[in-house]
């Protein structure tokens, strides 16, 4: 049996909504940072509904803290 393997095209991106930036952040003479990051619109979705719940656990025990030290 041939193994056949798929070159992938270099011209077609991973992902065609996929959003980059990249920065320089300069701290004094000495110090220089650079950096990147990149994300698609799925990701922002993903991160926008983890943090939601995160702060609607954190109200929850807040709450029950609240309710504990009135008792």
């Amino acid at each position: 049996m041939a193994i056949v393997q798929e070159d992938l095209s270099p011209t077609v991106p991973p992902h065609p909504e996929k959003i980059k930036s990249v920065f320089d952040l300069r701290l004094g003479k000495h110090i220089t940072l650079q950096g990147s990051a990149s994300i698609t619109p799925a990701g922002v979705i993903s991160a926008g509904i983890a943090a939601a719940v995160m702060t609607l656990a954190l109200a929850c025990l807040a709450s029950s803290t609240r309710r504990r030290s009135q008792r």
